[in-house]
């Protein structure tokens, strides 16, 4: 195992989290977290020390099971944990560690990300390694773990995190809400949002779900969202099964740049919902990385086409399943405007500074249709059904898929996806087209 080369200094390949126990306080009104985490995890070799990541906040005590010798620094973006004795490979030990201060997104290379105050609440934004920001974590897309998470805050504010509710239990004007994610979940998916917010279940078939929104904003945000039952239907037709237990969309009363994913879970601006379906294919998208990303996760982030050219493709399924335009159409019409930004972007390794350029997306998706030209509708959807299923709950790589490919489709398609996805020069669409 090494560190992944897009974020070296993230995460420690060295040992693996089976589980996070959360319990946190929150005090909204002054951005005041203070927090107790254990960590189980297994030594994938043996350790002399134990690195988390954690940023902005201050650990006050840390111990490795009942190791009272245990010792600890902290710098700028590591914790660092030293036991009385070397933790031998294959190991499973626990962690615990209490930590408190006010939380700040980090900056990065990618803008900030991680916690973010909104004007009355909170959400988490932690793609790809904003997690450190609020917990101390083992900080890599491939080390999926489960989450247990309680979560105080005072009374009036609706908790939105990761996993299915728990209950909530109120005292002193305070309530802690409860949540448990038994679902493998890398931790840079995982999060918690808090606000002033009016909670509604939504009627999904294959899964329960609710929406969680500002009450001004009900009528638009119930009419943005009044699709999403068949965006499902579709999706499980030609993916296969929803992977997890629930799906909740979060709607701040802020503005936001982009909408997000997390495990289980989607958040919109108030800018994104207008009531008239401008953000349509938005929502697809974010739906769509249940499956892509979320259920089959990246093994470094140099694969992070397998998670957004192929929820971009989704956007187009749905396009044409909703009487837009056919997916064929679509995937010209970027061909088009590709071909008039610069190429120099290679989708299978393109580089940390280009992971979330537009381009990779939509040639990620291109890169889908011109194998669904050749390969015909049949093998195409069954090979994203075997994805799905082959990779369910684990991690995948480009390599991966380009053998899953070759060997449901039984067709020689080493030539076609080495074009798209090993090259930066735009190919051109196979002319052997399928219909739609």
């Amino acid at each position: 195992m090494r560190a992944d080369p897009y974020t070296p200094q993230s995460g420690d390949p060295r040992f693996k989290v089976n589980e996070y126990r959360l319990n946190l306080r929150y005090r909204a009104a002054t951005n005041r977290l203070d927090g107790d985490v254990r960590i189980t995890a297994s030594a994938n070799e043996a350790l002399a020390e134990v690195r988390l990541d954690l940023v902005g906040l201050k650990a006050s005590r840390v111990r490795i099971g009942k190791d009272k010798g245990t010792r600890f620094r902290q710098g700028e973006r590591k914790l660092v944990i030293t036991p009385a004795a070397p933790i031998a490979a294959g190991e499973d030990f626990e962690i615990a560690v209490r930590y408190a201060g006010s939380p700040a997104p980090r900056r990065s290379r990618w803008g900030l990300i991680g916690w973010e105050e909104l004007a009355d609440g909170v959400l988490v934004a932690s793609q790809p390694t904003g997690a450190p920001t609020w917990f101390p974590c083992n900080d890599r897309p491939a080390d999926k773990a489960a989450y247990h998470l309680e979560f105080e805050v005072e009374d009036g504010y609706t908790v939105v995190a990761t996993g299915e509710p728990q209950g909530r239990r109120t005292s002193s004007g305070r309530t802690t809400w409860v949540f448990t994610e038994p679902t493998p979940t890398p931790t840079y998916l995982v999060a918690v949002h808090v606000g002033r917010y009016r909670s509604e279940p939504l009627a999904l078939d294959g899964a329960r779900g609710a929406v969680h929104y500002p009450a001004a904003l009900r009528s638009r945000v119930l009419a943005d969202l009044s699709d999403l039952p068949q965006m499902l239907a579709l999706f499980e037709r030609r993916f296969g099964p929803y992977p997890t237990e629930r799906y909740d969309v979060v709607v701040t009363e802020d503005d936001l740049e982009i909408p997000l994913e997390s495990q289980g879970m989607a958040v919109f601006g108030a800018n994104h919902l207008d009531g008239k379906g401008a953000s349509e294919r938005l929502v697809a998208h974010e739906l769509a990385h249940q499956w892509f990303g979320n259920s089959v996760g990246v093994a470094e982030w140099r694969d992070i086409w397998l998670n957004e050219g192929f929820s971009c493709y989704a956007e187009w399924l749905w396009s044409q399943e909703s009487g837009g335009p056919a997916c064929d159409q679509l995937a010209r019409r970027h061909h088009k405007l590709l071909a008039s930004l610069p190429q120099d972007i290679v989708i299978s390794d393109p580089g940390p500074d280009l992971m979330f350029d537009d381009r990779l997306y939509k040639r990620g998706a291109l890169t889908l249709h011109a194998l669904r030209r050749v390969v015909g509708d049949d093998s195409f959807f069954a090979i994203l059904k075997e994805w799905t299923a082959a990779k369910r709950h684990s991690i995948a790589t480009t390599a991966e898929f380009r053998e899953l490919a070759r060997r449901v489709s039984a067709a020689d398609v080493d030539g076609l996806l080495t074009e798209w996805l090993d090259r930066p020069a735009l190919p051109g669409l196979p002319t052997a087209a399928t219909p739609g």
